[in-house]
């Protein structure tokens, strides 16, 4: 089964920015791949998606226009770059496969992605 790996957080000031990586342990051409992130006491939520060939991009409303995820299916790697970075941004941030087809992705919902990871903290502080 493909492992994902996540790396990259860290402690940041408001207004900077961190890349997060996650890098598949074999070819991910032909999966689309999500970001999502929990911070303590919440629910996983949904921060971008991008299609297997990096043509499509979602985001979720809190973080667009900050964040770009973008893919290097070469290098098995997907990125996270966060920009603007806000004390609410301080949460654990994981990358998942989208088992599903686009037309039935469940995102910025968990159901179709998987499999889960340690993550990588994010912490926005002061």
């Amino acid at each position: 089964q493909l492992q994902l790996v996540e790396s990259g957080g860290g402690l940041v000031q408001p207004g900077g920015s961190l890349t997060l990586s996650c890098v598949a342990s074999g070819l991910m051409d032909y999966y689309a791949i999500g970001w999502f992130r929990q911070a303590p006491g919440k629910e996983r939520e949904g921060v971008s998606w991008i299609s297997s060939r990096g043509g499509v991009t979602k985001y979720a409303d809190s973080v667009q226009g900050r964040f770009t995820i973008s893919r290097d299916n070469a290098k098995k790697t997907v990125y996270l770059r966060m920009d603007s970075l806000k004390t609410e941004d301080t949460a654990n941030y994981s990358c998942a496969i989208d088992y599903a087809p686009p037309s039935s992705s469940t995102w910025p919902e968990t159901k179709s992605f998987g499999p889960w990871g340690q993550g990588t903290q994010v912490t926005v502080s002061a």
